[in-house]
């Protein structure tokens, strides 16, 4: 059996998207997601905030011009890890969502 790599978040855009287009045409956007949760109880109780560096490509990427900072979405993607090798030559590793849908929850 194959595995499953599908991933749902609901949470605060934490800036508005970063459009680009790559050498050939293709669109791509990026920005980062913030999910909530409370831990603990009662006086004890405390947020945890875990921040998601979003990706999305073509079309979705060129219709997330419409979101904004702070806004509220639901995103559909999957986990990808990619590795890049820095100025000074060290090897780094960065985890992402790539979204295959979105939308905008709440009023805007």
């Amino acid at each position: 059996m194959a595995g499953i790599n599908k991933v749902f978040l609901a949470g605060h855009l934490g800036k508005d998207p970063d459009l680009r287009y790559l050498d050939n045409g293709v669109a791509v956007s990026s920005f980062p997601l913030a999910t909530s949760e409370m831990t603990g109880r009662g006086e004890q109780q405390k947020a945890f905030t875990e921040w998601h560096n979003i990706v999305m490509w073509r079309s979705l990427a060129e219709r997330s011009v419409q979101l904004k900072k702070g806004q509220l979405v639901y995103i559909e993607g999957k986990i990808r890890t990619r590795n890049f090798t820095d100025r000074t030559g060290l090897k780094k590793y960065v985890t992402e969502i790539s979204a295959d849908h979105f939308e905008v929850l709440g009023a805007q």
